[in-house]
């Protein structure tokens, strides 16, 4: 199939999708594709007023949440880079990569920067907290004014109200770069990967193929980190295009959450690792079969199939 921008293809998606659920964080905040649109359509102006051009790098750090989404989303439709970060590495891994990635905004929780300083990453213009975007250091003056007043200067540039037909994202083309990747740094320092617009639309195009049952009445959580490409391009990417409904776990996903939050979720697919998989089954359903009565049963050729249904819903 001919390749088709990216960035229209999440214009598209919002605005057919404008009254739907989004992005939530788990037993948390609900953002609709409007509300996302809208934060996104903000970021575009402080982005544009703190002189960022189209290919600047934006780095992202923090655990999952809708707020990850939307900072990620915010960078790429404009025509910036995004640079996702694991939120697990380390400091001196963290300045080294924003600085490697040569990021002039970093978006980041509280837990991360409290071991960062600004002073380590020299190319920064600014650093946004992503619970609220609010600015936790700005290089300049006109950053901070342009923070404090970006209300307002989203009133005037959408005097008419902010609609689906407000939005105009960035026309990628294939071999242009779409973001930096970089590897969990196993054998000393991350290794980026820079990965074009084409990857991101053949991956796209291939779970849409595969996945075809997936729409925009589906739900997802998403369990894996979103700095990873894996849980990156199929908990985040692919169903926001489609106009799904993406649950974050914010917090470690132990056996018990994700079991929980499957339970209330009721997600069309899950997308998960061996290791995962593994946890889950030997906390939850591993000591259920291995009870006594539940092997009897379980040998018998009608019940066994009663069971596992059970165990299945």
């Amino acid at each position: 199939m001919e390749f088709q921008s990216v960035n229209k293809l999440y214009e598209r998606s919002f605005r057919e999708n404008w009254d739907r659920p989004a992005l939530s964080n788990y037993q948390g905040v609900t953002l609709h594709y409007r509300d996302v649109a809208r934060r996104i359509a903000k970021m575009h102006i402080m982005y544009e007023k703190c002189g960022l051009v189209k290919g600047d790098k934006v780095a992202i750090c923090s655990r999952n949440q809708a707020n990850w989404g939307v900072a990620f989303i915010s960078a790429l439709t404009y025509g910036a880079v995004p640079v996702p970060i694991l939120h697990e590495f380390k400091a001196g891994n963290v300045h080294h990569l924003v600085n490697h990635s040569e990021a002039k905004i970093l978006f980041v929780d509280d837990v991360v920067w409290e071991g960062l300083s600004e002073n380590e990453m020299p190319n920064l213009q600014a650093v946004v907290q992503i619970n609220t975007f609010h600015l936790l250091f700005a290089k300049t003056k006109l950053i901070t004014e342009v923070r404090e007043h970006l209300n307002e200067l989203f009133g005037k540039k959408y005097p008419m109200n902010f609609t689906p037909d407000s939005i105009d994202y960035y026309e990628d083309k294939p071999d242009e770069l779409a973001l930096i990747n970089y590897t969990s740094g196993t054998s000393g320092f991350s290794k980026g990967v820079m990965i074009p617009y084409r990857a991101l639309w053949s991956n796209i195009f291939f779970a849409r193929k595969v996945l075809p049952m997936l729409n925009s009445t589906s739900n997802v959580v998403a369990m894996l980190p979103s700095a990873h490409m894996y849980g990156m391009m199929f908990e985040v990417l692919f169903e926001l295009s489609i106009g799904a409904h993406v649950h974050f776990l914010t917090r470690v996903p132990s056996p018990k959450i994700i079991m929980q939050a499957l339970s209330e979720v009721k997600p069309n697919i899950v997308i998960a690792v061996p290791l995962i998989i593994e946890k889950v089954y030997k906390s939850k359903l591993k000591p259920v079969l291995e009870k006594n009565g539940i092997k009897f049963l379980m040998k018998l050729p009608v019940l066994d199939h009663v069971i596992m249904k059970k165990i299945r819903t």
